[in-house]
């Protein structure tokens, strides 16, 4: 029979109230163990630990816990701070992985993704470092002493005594306007890192909820009429197309030709006309690279959708905003395309990719675009190459089937081929390696990387014989490009990369840099077109060949022809802070705003001191991305 209280309420025997009186609140402990969680935290994304910036992290776990403490009943408080504390934990542990793949601070909107895991479950496996288990050592120890305990016959552990209420609501008070001040100075920052940093994860998340919540109320605030008219002006003042050039260079020399986009994975510019023991690592790109228009000077500007940004960018020429990935946040609008142009023209659109269609939401993204057809995996026979299934050679073997086919009926085409066999994690199976590497690099990321590259040359090679038998060669304009970097940063360290391939290598200029191939059929007599560019620019320069004004027909095109300016200027967010620019000389990344931002040359690699002459291009690369992404928001949905 339990004690009775004087009001003849039951309470806990004495001797279990004693105990329960005698232990810390569990209030603290979860407090102390999810503030050194985040400053582990800030160790892996920041490489230090600044202390006096760990305030604004402990403030936001103690608002956190504050809740905890008050809402939750307290026969549960046990199992809610533990369960709490898994999911922090594994939240933690899932961001630093993100970090480390992408070098952004993820947000609340990267949970959208998350359902991409297991289509690459082996490049998620080899960005884990041992260190990063170290988020779940409470865990572990927790579960271990509950098992000897248990084991051993002993007591199950009495719940700890709550903390004082009123104390924990003026913690949360206090913490919340804390908080609230650090989000406030944040806010401004462009530089998303520098912002996580000095608002602390929690806070930085809720800071993305509110410039996501002004983005919305700016969308409604401008008819896509409005914004089309800004944008009309603002470039009209920004001009960069050399003076008193009417007709543009180039235009038309390629109309009514068919078009193939081969987006290669992964793929930088340093490899071409790269040797190793004497041989050339891409051979049929580097015989390309002298037939054709090549373009050494092009820089990836993708966002959250990687892969499918990169898509994203080269048919549409509209920035990713960064904050999600385009075919997930805007797959349900009617983009303005070059598939629609060409559609307009008499061609037919299809879009080639070994791996399901539903993968960072390319089933609402080729609708977006206007593609006619798009061949996924069920088309390709799955020869094994790598966790995505079906090479490269599959793909171009069923891609130029289905090309063949429209060449008979002479029905002109644009097609776009999307390659996975120099994915990450590299891995090219031994029978179909076509390049022995030096020992130096046997077994390491480079070494495989380099490995991988040249397969996906080889068959590139494959592509283009095809396109010979079948005679579509003749009649054919080819365009390549890189889709993004392929060496993770945090595996290859530039000095043993410059060493080893005998090249300089430049930690984000040389990572950023992506080839750009424009064949023309008939060409042999290749030129190198100087002109610095990125992704947006691919769309702009392909209309310009195939003989299609963009400004005549009323294409709002964020990026330029590169054939016919005479220098440029772009944005770069994500992988770098916003705010990012290069232009024909410099790297631009901003510290909390221009004047404590770095430069580096793009033709030296040696940094810019002095950058002052450069804050125009700061300040119109800011307002460009600002107009794209009220632009993009703007744009009709799709029935």
């Amino acid at each position: 029979m339990k004690p009775l209280t004087m009001s003849g309420k039951s309470r806990a025997p004495l001797p279990l109230r004693r105990q329960a009186q005698g232990r810390i609140p569990l209030f603290y402990i979860m407090a102390l163990l999810f503030v050194l969680k985040m400053v582990l935290l800030r160790y892996f994304f920041y490489g230090e630990i600044a202390w006096g910036r760990v305030t604004a992290d402990a403030a936001s776990v103690l608002v956190l816990l504050s809740l905890v403490e008050l809402l939750s009943p307290m026969k549960a408080k046990n199992a809610v701070y533990w369960a709490l504390n898994a999911v922090y934990s594994l939240a933690l542990f899932a961001s630093t992985l993100y970090f480390s793949h992408f070098g952004s601070v993820p947000t609340y909107t990267a949970l959208t993704e998350l359902h991409q895991v297991g289509e690459i479950g082996s490049s998620v496996q080899a960005t884990i470092r041992l260190s990063n288990y170290l988020y779940f050592a409470d865990l572990i120890a927790g579960a271990v002493i509950g098992i000897v305990r248990k084991a051993a016959g002993g007591r199950r552990l009495t719940s700890a005594r709550p903390v004082w209420k009123t104390g924990a609501a003026l913690t949360l008070v206090l913490c919340a306007t804390v908080c609230a001040r650090f989000i406030q100075l944040g806010l401004p920052i462009d530089n998303e890192l520098v912002e996580s940093e000095n608002v602390g994860f929690l806070g930085y998340q809720v800071a993305s909820a509110i410039k996501s919540a002004e983005d919305n109320s700016v969308e409604a605030e401008g008819s896509l009429s409005d914004i089309v008219k800004e944008y009309d002006a603002f470039e009209a003042a920004n001009p960069f197309s050399p003076p008193g050039l009417k007709t543009p260079v180039y235009f038309g020399s390629m109309k009514g030709k068919n078009v193939i986009l081969v987006q290669m994975e992964a793929f930088q510019n340093f490899a071409l006309h790269l040797k190793l023991g004497g041989k050339e690592l891409t051979p049929v790109l580097n015989k390309l690279a002298d037939e054709s228009f090549y373009f050494p000077h092009i820089f990836q500007q993708i966002g959250q959708g990687n892969t499918s940004d990169a898509e994203f960018m080269s048919n549409t020429s509209i920035y990713p905003t960064g904050k999600i990935a385009m075919s997930t946040g805007y797959g349900d609008r009617k983009l303005p395309s070059m598939p629609r142009l060409l559609q307009e023209r008499g061609y037919e659109a299809d879009t080639f990719h070994v791996n399901n269609v539903v993968f960072w939401d390319r089933i609402k993204l080729y609708p977006a675009l206007n593609f006619n057809h798009y061949y996924d995996k069920p088309f390709y026979h799955n020869d094994h190459f790598n966790s995505f299934g079906a090479s490269d050679e599959e793909l171009y073997r069923v891609g130029v089937d289905k090309l063949s086919a429209l060449q008979q009926q002479h029905k002109p085409f644009y097609a776009q081929f999307i390659t996975v066999s120099s994915h990450f994690p590299f891995d090219v199976p031994d029978d179909r390696k076509k390049i022995d590497v030096p020992a130096s690099m046997e077994g390491s990321q480079l070494g495989k990387y380099l490995t991988a590259l040249n397969y996906t040359d080889y068959a590139i090679g494959t592509l283009i014989d095809r396109l010979k038998a079948n005679g579509m060669w003749d009649n054919t304009v080819l365009v390549l490009y890189g889709d993004h970097f392929g060496l993770q940063p945090q595996d290859n360290d530039p000095g043993e990369v410059t060493k080893q391939l005998g090249i300089p290598y430049d930690p984000r200029i040389t990572r950023f840099n992506i080839p750009l191939i424009i064949h023309m059929p008939g060409e042999t007599a290749g030129k190198v077109i100087d002109q610095v560019g990125g992704q947006l620019d691919i769309m702009p320069t392909v209309a310009n060949l195939l003989g299609i004004s963009l400004k005549d027909e009323k294409f709002v095109a964020f990026g330029h022809d590169l054939l016919n300016i005479d220098r440029n200027v772009f944005g770069m967010r994500y992988y770098l802070p916003t705010g990012s620019f290069f232009n024909d000389d410099i790297l631009f990344v901003p510290g909390k705003g221009f004047d404590d931002g770095t430069a580096v040359s793009i033709r030296t690699l040696k940094p810019v001191k002095d950058f002052s002459k450069y804050r125009k291009d700061y300040d119109y690369v800011l307002k460009l991305m600002d107009i794209s992404d009220r632009y993009v928001r703007a744009l009709p949905k799709r029935k």
